[in-house]
């Protein structure tokens, strides 16, 4: 009797237009995303940073965005732009999110997507102007945040 190793499905390559798919499928208007099919995309040793974590491991990232779906009540992305080159994909994007006792909140951003050898993401950067953001959408904070923004950076 012959044993052997079964190798997991090989992955068609990340383009643009496979990003747009496979993202459009995670976050939806119906509630909490669903990561899933998004997981076998990222290599086991993902480093992933943004503005306030930097998190490294595949087990550790899948533990982050997990923790995100729970905190939401709802949470919708849409990209407005994507570009790549060579080894790198550049999306940017509006993330809307809906937490339990708060108004809906819009982050801007773009990410980073660099991918390993094996074609799958080794790193991601998200980049987001988190309080900014947020503020906008609290009374007293909407007009106190810009102000001393301007005050500390001019």
């Amino acid at each position: 009797m012959h044993n052997t190793l079964q190798q997991p499905e090989k992955l068609p390559p990340l383009t643009t237009d496979l990003v747009l798919e496979l993202w459009s499928r995670t976050y939806n208007t119906q509630g909490k995303p669903d990561w899933s099919h998004l997981f076998p995309y990222y290599h086991d040793d993902i480093t992933f940073q943004d503005p306030i974590q930097s998190v490294r491991g595949k087990p550790d990232f899948m533990d982050m965005c997990n923790r995100l779906a729970e905190r939401c009540k709802e949470l919708q992305m849409k990209i407005t732009a994507i570009s790549s080159h060579k080894d790198q994909i550049f999306l940017q994007w509006t993330m809307t999110m809906i937490f339990r006792r708060t108004p809906s909140t819009s982050l801007y951003g773009a990410s980073l997507l660099i991918l390993g050898e094996d074609g799958r993401i080794i790193n991601q950067r998200d980049y987001y102007d988190l309080w900014g953001d947020i503020f906008h959408n609290v009374p007293i904070m909407k007009k106190i945040y810009p102000r001393f923004m301007r005050r500390l950076f001019g």
